[in-house]
């Protein structure tokens, strides 16, 4: 099988990577968005097949066990995130390259295994401040929730300096930009 690149987009929950992946899809760029698997509840506005692979905690646990992930991890109690190796398969049979927007330790899993080929990019909000606004203006998880996601993002936010490049997403139109500037440069070489 050809194997093409792979780009991986981290960030704590919050930082805005989602945004920045979607706005990189519309492009003309040659890649094409690695849909992870997910074990946590769909969100209104989610679609099974296009946002995540949404499956029941069990039917995870049974595709860990036979070994059909990339990377996988337990992210809170019976939540589990993780990357299907059909799906990759899948892109590099299309001839594209992968783009990944995975949490931070999904994208330093993914960096292990794929040392070579591969640019990765922590997308970093402006403050913790501003990351716990961000999230509360969402309106999808309770207080508790949040309180749970900016303690772990505070957490993540030291991996930064594992990432081959750092994303201030404090601008939007600025981070658009770079990303895609990033991208191009990255898939060119």
């Amino acid at each position: 099988m050809n194997q093409g690149k792979m780009i991986i987009f981290s960030a704590p929950s919050g930082a805005g990577k989602t945004t920045i992946v979607k706005y990189l899809m519309e492009g003309s760029l040659p890649v094409e968005f690695s849909i992870s698997a997910t074990s946590r509840k769909k969100r209104n506005n989610e679609v099974h097949g296009k946002d995540y692979y949404f499956l029941q905690p069990a039917e995870f646990r049974e595709k860990i066990e036979q070994d059909e992930f990339i990377e996988w991890e337990e992210v809170y109690p019976e939540t589990y995130y993780g990357t299907l190796k059909s799906e990759i398969e899948r892109i590099w049979q299309n001839g594209n390259h992968v783009i990944f927007d995975v949490d931070v330790q999904g994208g330093l899993n993914l960096m292990k295994k794929f040392p070579g080929n591969t640019l990765s990019i922590f997308v970093k909000p402006p403050s913790i401040e501003e990351l716990k606004k961000r999230l509360e203006k969402r309106s999808t998880d309770p207080p508790e929730k949040i309180k749970e996601r900016v303690a772990k993002a505070a957490y993540e936010l030291n991996y930064s300096k594992e990432f081959d490049r750092v994303l201030i997403n404090d601008e939007l139109d600025h981070a658009l930009k770079e990303a895609k500037s990033i991208l191009e440069n990255f898939i060119n070489e």
